[in-house]
């Protein structure tokens, strides 16, 4: 398994206490194999991977989204994610 591609994220977490609600930003990355996406928390087998797609956000920033067989699931991305959407569109598994 060889690393193709790396795409920084922000994973926004709320906070509530009793008497206040805060925002918590973690940086994570979503990490491009040969065989397979992996985040923090998740792995997507490549073959479960239909499909990537972005959409901006405002002046910077927006979501990518990873259409797989269970689901689409959305990261939220400070800069446009082409150079890994292109790896991905640009390798052999994707026939």
């Amino acid at each position: 398994m060889k690393l193709l591609a790396v795409q920084p994220y922000v994973q926004v977490r709320r906070v509530v206490s009793s008497i206040d609600q805060t925002e918590e930003e973690e940086l994570r990355e979503l990490q491009l194999y040969d065989d397979r996406i992996k985040t923090k928390y998740r792995e997507f087998p490549i073959a479960d991977v239909l499909d990537m797609s972005y959409r901006p956000i405002g002046k910077s920033g927006g979501l990518l989204y990873l259409h797989t067989l269970k689901g689409v699931y959305s990261y939220y991305v400070l800069s446009s994610p082409k150079e890994f959407i292109d790896v991905f569109y640009e390798h052999p598994f994707h026939s």
